[in-house]
This record gives structure tokens, sequence and C-alpha cells, in this order.
């Protein structure tokens, strides 16, 4: 292969004969054996790098060192408060545990705060709220009495501000869990807040409220209470959410169109952790969970911070989410951050007012721990274009230079950037569609989420296949010795220019949908822009491979910064994939985020491959490791549950069904096994421990009955997948879940009638309605959301009822209309449902023997239920 040409307008110098010696040497492709190393050290560099500093967290602060550090967050003392938290067991609304157990225990500790308060600087006020309301959220109406919250609010004596900052977490938990990490690692999290700020010398201009709601989980109760009915609530102007499952704490939504929020994260916050993208994946609905932000959002108004622990994925909501896993060193850093952002805010001047600093979105990150940037939605949108649009220009002018310094025409330049542009588009789609194909035949084969236990065998499964397809098709091309007219190392620079050039296109095009994560893009564009200006000002690029130099560690950042963050994404959502139900292949989530993190963080150092010799080589060994991780996956190392630590998730119900026909007759009575499937292997992993003969799944035909003859429990959306195993032995019920028609009332007009009930049972109950033909609901004694949007909420439609420590029954009324005016005929089905979730419900024998036949790598959230099915 020939050097290419120069003349004084690439290198600038007058000795043409030096240069051509000099080009002629640097133009050799490198000794083969260099190439595994420069794969290496990518891969070196994400170990000795990138992981370090995701793991790296602060040394917890113990109680003896708090004399010596005033004013820092002990870490010590919340671990001590988590503890009896955690040992109280499972706490779900309506348990005596969640209404008198913790509330008491709260109001102990807010008195040791009391007690240690600096009341010559501040106030304190503290009760107890009990709330009910009805509101609709996520497809179904909630219905509430009685929940709690327990509500602290500090201020400065003499402070004459309006505007509070209102602190968010909750002490309930799923059923079954004892929730160290949700929510009680957040819970001991303001505790400890709330008494440094107490204890301090240190005003703030803004009362703060710590509110602690005990309803969070059903879904969302208790901050419902709050902001809609507090005295309180009108006055809070700016939240801080606490969620999650324990650990570093990722800031995942903000504002939203409120900026200056983002600014006092990023002056106050020591250990910044946080994402543009992680919000709009979150508010996408790809993540399968939620957090009061939402209901602050949407009832109030109220903009905020919504951070939430992003470890222990795993054991979130089970029997393992215990003391054990919960880091005093993950509390020291939350606790920096939070206890840092509450004074930050607390005095901020943009609470006196803050809808005159609404100012549109946010694009925001931390730089792997270090550092963190953002600037405002239309700072970003500005910068994509110029950097999209500046890199083109670049390209433009770095081509022309090549043709000038090779002599050759303008057409032979654009037709090779042609080529390399279509082979850089090969390459995405194939790094996206390889491990996609993986996916596929994983599925086919039963043998998803092999990675579950492992998360290390993605490398070999998804990202060895997308490294693969990002540069089979150009590495192919360029073996071919393509275009004689062109040297190598123009090819290969001409190779960058094609992904910088996509990436631009891709970037402007994210941009133009109002996509803030187009910043991904930029990044990259941004680093790759300053590599070949450097390379083009001193002429680098006429020049063999020298220029590789200057790309090779313009590369250093972005790869840093990209690894770090689908590192995250995975670290998130692979615990997340084992409930994300039946219907989806969770691989290929995971595969889809294992591709994008390879193209983005290697899309202009991979193909620099080709600088070495035997580039097919390396792309053998890269099939090499990927059928060595493929034979590991499919041994006993790729069996995705284990105990403890990777459980497999079933839901399971023990319940009584009755069904009532118009005129009062039992026409069914029967009991079985509902069994609700969390991840895409379905009911095959239990089937090595249990008997389910007899075990059906529900099938699209299952709504010829009322919600498919279940007492579904907010997964309604999925019933038809839904397994059912009849049992002949009734399923006995701690007490009976009572449905009452009190009256039925033909109103004045003649074609409208009312029908008023009288419910009472469990904490947690449910209501479906599905109307008869010609029938048509009008109002109810519940939130009117459904009925107002009957183009949107078609029947069946479902209601949650919950209560919390006041169990009075639940009196309600339905108004309908009827076409033919006859309201002695049957108008609408109603289905009830019980569920008896609270933990010290004792399950009938036969329920216990079939419970310890579940496979010692599960876990089950269970529960007895009833169902019963009337027509009125």
């Amino acid at each position: 292969m020939g050097a290419p040409r120069t003349d004084k307008s690439c290198s600038g110098s007058g000795n043409l004969i030096i240069e051509l010696e000099e080009n002629e040497l640097a133009g050799k492709q490198l000794p083969w054996y260099y190439g595994p190393t420069y794969l290496l050290f990518w891969v070196g560099l994400f170990f000795a790098v990138v992981l370090p500093l995701f793991q790296a967290l602060p040394m917890g602060l113990k109680i003896a060192e708090e004399s010596s550090r005033p004013g820092r967050f002990v870490a010590e003392r919340a671990q001590a408060i988590v503890l009896p938290i955690s040992q109280m067991g499972p706490r779900v609304v309506g348990d005596h545990v969640n209404e008198v157990t913790i509330v008491e225990y709260m109001l102990g500790e807010i008195a040791k705060v009391r007690a240690a308060l600096r009341d010559d600087l501040f106030d304190m006020e503290w009760e107890v709220q009990r709330a009910s309301g009805s509101y609709l959220h996520n497809g179904m109406v909630n219905h509430y009495q009685g929940v709690q919250n327990v509500i602290v609010k500090l201020s400065t004596r003499g402070s004459n501000s309006s505007s509070y900052l209102l602190v968010n977490s909750h002490y309930d938990t799923k059923p079954g869990s004892p929730g160290a990490g949700d929510d009680a690692y957040m819970v001991a999290v303001m505790l400890e807040v709330l008494r440094q700020i107490a204890i301090s010398d240190n005003l703030f201009l803004h009362p703060i409220v710590f509110l602690f709601n005990g309803g969070e989980e059903q879904p969302m109760l208790g901050s419902h209470g709050f902001i809609t009915q507090h005295r309180w609530s009108a006055n809070c102007k700016a939240l801080i959410n606490l969620d999650g499952s324990g650990g570093r704490e990722l800031l995942f939504q903000g504002g939203p169109n409120h900026p200056w929020l983002m600014e006092h994260y990023k002056k106050s916050v020591p250990h910044p952790f946080a994402t543009t993208t992680g919000e709009e994946l979150f508010q996408a609905g790809l993540i399968p969970s939620d957090t009061d932000f939402r209901i602050f959002r949407d009832f109030g108004a109220v903009p905020g911070l919504d951070l939430a622990g992003i470890h222990n994925g795993f054991v979130y909501h089970t029997e393992f989410d215990r003391y054990t896993v919960i880091s005093g060193d993950a509390l020291q850093s939350t606790g920096d951050n939070v206890l840092a952002l509450v004074q930050s805010i607390s005095n901020a001047h943009e609470m006196y007012d803050t809808e005159a600093y609404s100012e549109g979105h946010s694009v925001f990150f931390d730089f792997i721990g270090l550092f963190f940037v953002y600037y405002k939605e239309s700072t970003g949108v500005a910068l994509n274009i110029t950097f999209s649009i500046g890199a083109m220009v670049l390209v433009c002018l770095s081509l022309w230079r090549m043709r000038k310094a090779s002599g050759h025409p303008v057409g032979t330049f654009a037709s090779a950037f042609g080529v390399q542009f279509l082979l850089a588009l090969a390459g995405v789609l194939l790094a996206l569609a390889l491990p996609l194909l993986m996916c596929v035949f994983y599925d086919a084969g039963d043998r998803t989420l092999t990675y579950f236990s492992n998360s290390w065998l993605v490398i070999g499964l998804f990202i060895c296949p997308s490294a693969i397809g990002l540069i089979l098709p150009l590495t192919l091309y360029l073996t071919l010795r393509p275009s004689a007219k062109i040297s190598h190392a123009y090819h290969l620079q001409i190779v960058g220019h094609a992904y910088c050039v996509l990436l631009a296109v891709l970037c402007l095009a994210l941009t133009a949908l109002s996509i803030r994560s187009a910043y991904l893009f930029l990044i990259s564009i941004v680093f790759y822009v300053g590599a070949l200006i450097i390379n083009l000002v001193t002429r680098l690029h006429c020049r063999g491979y020298y220029w590789s130099v200057v790309l090779g560690a313009s590369q250093l950042m972005p790869f840093l910064y990209h690894a770090y963050l689908f590192h995250t994404f995975i670290v998130i959502l692979i615990p997340m994939v084992g409930r994300f139900g039946v219907t989806t292949n969770p691989d290929t989530i995971i595969a889809v985020l294992c591709a994008c993190g390879t193209i983005l963080s290697m899309s202009f150092a991979a193909p620099l491959i080709n600088m070495f010799r035997r580039p097919k080589s390396m792309l053998a060994g890269l099939a090499l490791a990927m059928f060595v991780f493929c034979m590991i996956s499919v041994s006993e190392v790729g069996f995705p549950y284990r105990p403890k630590t990777n459980v497999m998730r079933v839901d399971m119900m023990q319940v009584h069904r009755r069904f009532f026909e118009h005129d009062g007759s039992m026409s069914g009575e029967n009991s079985g096994y509902y069994l609700h499937m969390l991840d895409r292997n379905k009911d095959g992993p239990l089937r090595d421990t249990m008997d389910l003969t007899g075990l059906i799944r529900l099938g699209e035909d299952c709504d010829s009955e009322l919600m498919c003859g279940i007492p579904c429990y907010r997964w309604c959306s999925a019933r038809q997948e839904a397994r059912w195993l009849p049992r002949e032995q009734r399923v006995e019920l701690p007490y009976p879940t009572v449905l009452e028609l009190r009256n039925k009332t033909v109103l004045a007009r003649g074609d409208q009638a009312r029908l008023e009930f009288r419910l009472s049972g469990p904490p947690n109950m449910g209501l479906f309605f599905q109307p008869r033909s010609g029938v048509k609901l009008l109002r109810w004694s519940f939130a009117q959301g459904m009925l107002d949007n009957p183009s949107t909420f078609r029947p069946p439609l479902q209601i949650q009822i919950t209560y919390g420590i006041d169990s009075t029954p639940i009196e309600f009324d339905v108004e309908l209309s009827k076409d033919n005016g006859n309201f002695d005929e049957p108008l609408f089905e109603l289905g009830v449902s019980g569920h008896y979730v609270g933990p010290r419900v004792e399950r009938d024998a036969l329920s216990e023997q079939f419970l310890a036949t579940l496979p010692h790598y599960t876990f089950s959230m269970q529960w007895p239920s009833s169902y019963a099915r009337y027509i009125y």
C-alpha cells in the first residue's frame, strides 16, 4: 500500500523528501499482535476506572466522630434507625404494624430530635395526619380512608416565608417485605437530616416539611392525602422525593420546567449521580415502577427532584430486603447529598416565587461521579445543532484537505465517504441486530434471563456481538483493498468521519423530536470534533496513522462516560427484567442497552483495529469469546435464579370464588390458586418442585367472565397470561368480604336509577364494573375521571379500595341510565375482591403445604383472597 502524496498545504514544510519518508514509515499498518492489546486496553479501562468510580462511596461516619465533624450526616445513627424498622417486618396499609407500631416508633424518634432541638433558633411542629380520598391513577380509581402520614415542620424562629420545602419518603412496604431498602433507608436518612438541621446553628429562610408517608405502595395514597388535603400542602413550593431500593441514589427526575433546582443540586451535592436519560426512560413508561413524585407533580404542581437508590434491585420488594443489605457507606453518600440539598434549597431565593423561574426542562448528568453538568433544554438545542453542523463542515474540510494532498479528484473522496457512511450505518444496524438475534435464539430455546444471576455474561451474549456488528462491514471492506487511489490511512480516517456525520444526523433527529438524551451523541461529537481540529491544525491527518493517536486519546472521556452510564442502566434494569411480565422478552431490553452502550462508547475507537494487520483475526477472537460465553450460559451457570439473592418472583393468591346471578342465587363456587407470573420463564421453573397438574393459562377467552373470574390486584391488564390451578378443598378466609345492596331507587326522570351499597372486609378490596348493553354509568361515589372519559376508559372499570387506621365499612352509590327504562332486568355485573394481605393473616393448612413446595430460589408475594361476581 502506498503512502499518500503530500504538498505544502498539508505538511507546511518545504522538505518534501523527508516528509514523504515519514509518511511511508507511518503509513504502514502496525503488527497484528498490537491489536489484542489495543482491545484489552479499553476493557482494562472499564475495570480500572469505570467500575471503581461507580462503586466509590464515602466512608460512613461513626457517632464517636460526630463531635470532631459537626454538621455532618452520621451514617451510624441512620443505620441504627433502619435496623428496628426492618425488624418490624412487612408494614402494609391497614395492618397493625403500619398503622400503630411504626407510627409510634416514628413519633418516638421525632421526640428525640425535639429534645435536642435548638429551640432558641428553631420552631418544630409535628402531627399524624389521617386522610381519605379518591383519585384516578394508572387506569384505575384508588379510593382510600384513614391512611396515615407522620409530618414534621421545622422553621427558623421569626421566619416570614410562606414557601415550604417538602421532603418525602414512605415507611410502608410491599406485602412480605421488611423494606429495609424500600424505604426504611430513606426514612432513616430523613430523620438524621432533620436532626442535623435541628441541632445546628445554621439558620434557613424557608420552613421545611418532612413527610413520612404511610401509604406509597398501594399506590401513593399517603402523598395524595397530604398534597390534596393537608393545611401545609398549599405552601409547599419545592420537593425532594426519596425512594428506591437502597444504596447510592440516582437523580432521575427533575422539575418539570424548573432548572433552578438543578443549579442547587450542582452547587451543593458532594456526590453527584444523575442522568436526563433516566428521566426520559422513566417517563416513557419503560421502568415498571413509580414514585410519589408523580402525585406531587400532577395533583399539587410542586416542582422537585426525584432521587431513588438503585442498588439491591434483586431483593427489592421481597422478604430479603433486610438490614443486612444496607451499607453504611451508601447511607453516608445519600445522607451527605440530601442534607446538602435540603440546606441549599431551604435558603433559595427562588423559593419566594418559584413560578418566576419556570424556564423549561433541563439537560443534566454527572461525569462518572466526579462533577455535575446541567444546562437548559434551549441551550442543549443550540449546542446540538451547532456541533452537529460544525462537525459536518469540518468533515468536509478534512476531505477537501485529503483530496488536495493526494491530488485526486473530488469525486474520488466523495464516493469513498458515501460508501463509508453506508458501511457505518450498516455497522450501527448490525450492532443492534446481532444482540437482538441472540435474544431470539435464546428465547426460542427457553433460555431467557441467563445473565440474571451472573450479569457478566452480557459481555459475551450482547456486547461482543454488538462490537462485531459495529466493525464487521468496514473491516471486510477495508481488507478488500478498495480504491487504490486512496491510502489505507485515509480510508480509516474517512471511517471516523462517516461515524461522526451519522451521529450528527442522529443528534439532530433526536433534537427535532425534543429528546434531551441527544446529549449522549453530542458528547461523542464534541470530542471527535476536538481531535479533528487538532489533526487539521497540526496536519497529522496527512501523516499516515499519526492522527489516530490524537483520535484515540480524544475517545477516553466519551468512553468513560458512556461505559459508566450504560453500566448504571444495566445495574438498574437487570433486576427489573425479572418482573417485566411474560409477554415481553426481557433479553431484548438488556441487549439494546448493551448495543447502545457499545455504539456510543466505541464507535470511533473500535474501527481503529484496522490500523493493525489481520483485523479479521481480532473479529474472530471476539466471535470465539462470544462462543465461550454462550457455552457457559447454557450450563448451570446460566440458570437465572439463586436463593435469597436473585430470586424468581411469583405473585400468588389462594382464592375462594362465588358467582351470583340476578335473582340472588349462587350459580358457582370454587377455590384455587391464582398465579401471576412476573417473568418470561412463566411457570416452567416451578415444576421442578411443585405439582401443577391442572394448571391452566386463563387466555384471551377468559373475558367472557368478568375480569376472567379472578381477584386481580393492580395487574389486571395482564390477566389473560395469569395461571389458575383449581383445588378441591375450599380456601378458608380469615373473615368474609361482604357487599350489601342497601337501596335501589328509580330517579324522577324515569330513565335513571341510583343503587346504594355497603362494603366491608379486609383493608384491601377491589370493585369491577361491567355495564350491560344499553346501560351507562353516570356518577358514583368515587373519583369521576373514568366516567367522564368513556372513550378512554372502557369497561370493566376497576376501583381499588384501601383503608388504614379507619376500618369503617365503605358506603357508596352508583347512578346509571338505561335506554329502555326497565330497571328490573340485569343492569351491570359487579365483581368484588377481598385481599387479606396482612403479614399476620393465617393461611389455611393446605395453602401452607402448597406454598412450602415452591422452589427455594423463588419469592412469592402471596395472600388469601376472595372473589364474588354479582349481577344487579
